[in-house]
């Protein structure tokens, strides 16, 4: 149960990277904005990074599991560590992080990024064992 679990997660993130693809192709000035907002209440902050946590650690969890083992436990270790990292960052410092990196990506890189982010999480659902 806790192995399907942790697979529906890797899948829904895989899903989630693809879709932030679009906005940033399609909507580009969108997800500038969504960048800004980053950590912008403490609410959001500590939701981003649990969810981040989360993540990590079903990565980490399934990682036996999926078809790039190790490159599967590296990549859930990094979310962890970088989640328990953001957790004692002050919230303003990860907001004034995000809001100059806005200021910095321009609408037209996101859609330079965009086909990155497709490409990765397609790798992200292809590397999940689906039987």
């Amino acid at each position: 149960m806790k192995l399907e679990f942790a697979k529906w997660i890797i899948i829904l993130f895989g899903l989630f990277i693809i879709v932030a693809g679009f906005i940033m192709l399609f909507k580009p000035k969108k997800a500038r904005t969504i960048l800004r907002e980053f950590a912008s209440t403490n609410f959001k902050n500590y939701t981003e990074i649990t969810i981040r946590l989360i993540v990590g650690i079903a990565f980490i969890f399934y990682s036996d599991f999926s078809k790039s083992p190790e490159i599967f436990k590296i990549f859930g270790w990094f979310m962890l560590i970088t989640a328990l990292i953001l957790y004692f960052v002050p919230r303003k410092l990860h907001h004034n992080f995000s809001t100059r990196s806005a200021d910095i990506i321009k609408p037209l890189y996101f859609r330079f990024i965009s086909p990155f982010a497709f490409v990765f999480g397609g790798l992200i659902i292809y590397n999940v064992n689906l039987l």
